[in-house]
């Protein structure tokens, strides 16, 4: 499993030969990349923020991993896509998209879309991705990375995520005032027991600019045994190696 950080909340994800696409928003000071350089074969939206939806138009007929919500507005806004289901899917459930498993995951955002009070998005989510279905047995061989959406911190990580969907790398907003801060952030990361924590969601405006060391301090302050990874924009990290 191969992650690429490209900004904002903006994450590509390889597993084997499928290719994710997460909250593609381009227009971020992190990135140089140009979005059309990436060819997806599944584009997962957590929710419905023009900072996370901002360039689904530059992806059209990707298959969608999103609420039926998103997926309406998508079509009705951007073009002819598919969706997983048809519809869409929801918190709780897990779809098999190619080579990847992703389940969708609660977060406590708001979730206008276009970041307008208009409509509704439905709730808004976080994804987990996993290279095998996740039961009840523990797979130690199985990669996951937890991708947290705009969220705060909430129980769910520690009851829920943690001790059932395993993840091996948790990404988590570090912004604070929209988001998580590196405090918060930082707790989010020893609940799930991750192995690697990547801060994402900081630096693109005035109010979510933090210095991503404090969430290094912080992951520390806590006991975790997680190791903290600050990633420029446009790098990978090889979950594999």
């Amino acid at each position: 499993m191969k992650l690429t950080w490209y900004g904002h909340s903006t994450w590509h994800v390889e597993v084997d030969e499928t290719e994710l696409l997460i909250d593609p928003f381009f227009d971020n000071p992190k990135t140089d990349t140009d979005p059309e350089e990436l060819d997806p074969d599944y584009l997962l939206l957590t929710h419905g923020h023009a900072d996370h939806i901002g360039d689904v138009d530059r992806y059209e007929g990707t298959e969608l991993v999103a609420t039926p919500e998103i997926v309406e507005y998508c079509r009705d806004e951007f073009g002819d896509y598919e969706a997983v289901g048809g519809m869409g899917m929801n918190l709780g459930g897990t779809v098999e998209c190619d080579d990847a498993f992703v389940t969708m995951v609660r977060a406590d955002h708001t979730n206008g879309m276009d970041t307008s009070y208009g409509t509704s998005g439905g709730m808004p989510g976080g994804f987990v991705i996993s290279d095998t279905k996740p039961t009840q047995i523990s797979d130690q061989e199985s990669q996951s990375f937890y991708h947290a959406g705009d969220t705060s911190l909430q129980t769910e990580m520690r009851d829920v995520i943690g001790p059932f969907l395993e993840p091996d790398a948790a990404a988590v907003p570090i912004g604070d005032h929209f988001t998580m801060g590196p405090m918060q952030a930082a707790i989010a990361v020893d609940w799930v027991d991750a192995d690697y924590a990547f801060p994402m969601h900081y630096d693109t405006f005035a109010p979510i600019e933090q210095d991503p060391e404090d969430f290094r301090k912080e992951v520390k302050g806590t006991g975790s045994d997680a190791e903290v990874k600050i990633l420029d924009g446009d790098e990978t990290f090889d979950l594999s190696e």
